[in-house]
């Protein structure tokens, strides 16, 4: 591919916002993107793979340049390393007329190193090896791969078979994996079809859509799913359920209700009622009352740095340590809505014990009127999708 001066110029702004601004990835690409609206499909897919490539394999880079980039210059430089490595040729441009790119290719070959090899802060390659030992490696090398587009269909709706076919009338093929989803063949803006405006999908990881399912909810129960959000996971509980019992979703930030409340109205979800929780009352009043509670607690995110690289720069060791106190404090406030013979589903994206199994065994010992009954964690290297964990918890009669 040809390189053009305007959208290698759109990759070094957008660059320069994510590191030296603070912007997160996919807003400062949106940005770009959007006060760039001649740009066709091709250029615009250009731009923001490239982006989050170059933030994907930073520290890889900026030690190839043996210099951290400052300027929109040295993003530049930081794209023309990308390419070379990419194994495209750089045009004889001003930008790049003075790097040896021998040199740089002979400096990519002589880096051993894992934290530099797959890019990561020396504090996140300590972590790993304290805690995955010697899953450690090659755990990052699969977080370090592009993820695929996954969807789910949306049951109330429509077939995946159906849903298949109409896709395909969109100029986009998929294959089916495990029970409701769709992978893109290609990738494609699905957000643009005829299909999601229906509400006939989700895009849904894999592995996060083994939550719902985990949580073994049946039509007819009394569900809370106390850390929501925007409705992800809700939306394929109400699926499961069929549109029948109640599903209470609950939540600390009153906004992200609101965009769940919108995504149900397009899926067709009639049993979900929204209850953002500005006082302890709202969860105190659920006490002793729900057949299952889903915890989707908030963490590291480690397990999606596939689909966050940005993530893996912007965390800190400390961040991990007060989240996983949160994790403790959410277990103990939101448990007792399970009622007696009823099931807790503690759920995180993350892929450190300390934050899975360990919070799960200092909660039980906590909490002596649960019993764990099923655990489950999915690493990317061993299913190739995002890395969840998942305990199911059994509340004694």
């Amino acid at each position: 591919m040809r390189l053009h001066a305007n959208l290698v110029e759109g990759v070094a702004v957008t660059l320069f916002e994510i590191f030296q601004n603070g912007r997160y990835a996919d807003k400062a690409i949106q940005h770009t993107l959007k006060n760039n609206k001649r740009w066709g499909a091709r250029d615009r897919s250009f731009v923001a793979e490239s982006v989050y490539e170059i933030v994907r394999w930073y520290r890889l880079y900026y030690e190839i340049r043996t210099l951290e980039p400052q300027t929109v210059k040295d993003w530049y430089q930081m794209f023309a390393i990308y390419w070379l490595i990419k194994g495209g040729e750089l045009p004889d441009w001003n930008e790049f007329r003075h790097l040896n790119q021998q040199t740089l290719l002979g400096r990519y070959e002589r880096i051993k190193k894992l934290e530099s090899k797959e890019s990561i802060p020396d504090w996140l390659n300590e972590l790993g090896r304290k805690e995955l030992k010697k899953d450690w490696p090659d755990t990052i090398h699969a977080l370090n791969k592009r993820a695929p587009i996954v969807l789910r269909v949306n049951t109330l709706k429509i077939s995946r078979k159906e849903l298949q076919e109409v896709l395909e009338k969109e100029k986009i093929s998929t294959y089916p994996f495990g029970d409701a989803a769709l992978i893109l063949k290609k990738r494609a803006n699905v957000f643009g079809t005829e299909a999601f405006k229906k509400g006939y999908f989700e895009v849904q990881d894999a592995s996060s859509q083994e939550v719902a399912a985990f949580a073994d909810v049946k039509p007819g129960m009394r569900v809370v799913d106390t850390c929501a959000g925007a409705g992800g996971k809700t939306l394929h509980l109400a699926a499961l359920m069929q549109n029948k019992g109640q599903l209470i979703a609950t939540d600390i930030l009153e906004w992200k209700l609101g965009e769940l409340k919108k995504r149900a109205r397009r899926a067709g979800v009639s049993n979900v009622q929204i209850r953002p929780i500005i006082k302890s009352q709202v969860y105190k009043r659920l006490y002793d009352s729900a057949d299952r509670v889903i915890i989707d607690a908030p963490c590291s995110g480690l397990g999606v740095l596939r689909r966050n690289p940005d993530s893996k720069w912007k965390l800190a060791p400390d961040f991990i340590d007060n989240i996983k106190e949160t994790q403790k404090e959410i277990l103990d406030k939101y448990s007792p809505i399970t009622k007696k013979g009823g099931i807790l589903t503690y759920v995180t994206c993350s892929i450190l014990p300390s934050e899975n199994q360990e919070q799960v065994q200092a909660f039980l010992k906590r909490n002596n009127q649960f019993e764990l009954i099923e655990e489950k964690s999915l690493l990317p290297q061993d299913f190739g999708f995002d890395g969840f964990y998942m305990a199911k918890m059994r509340r004694k009669s």
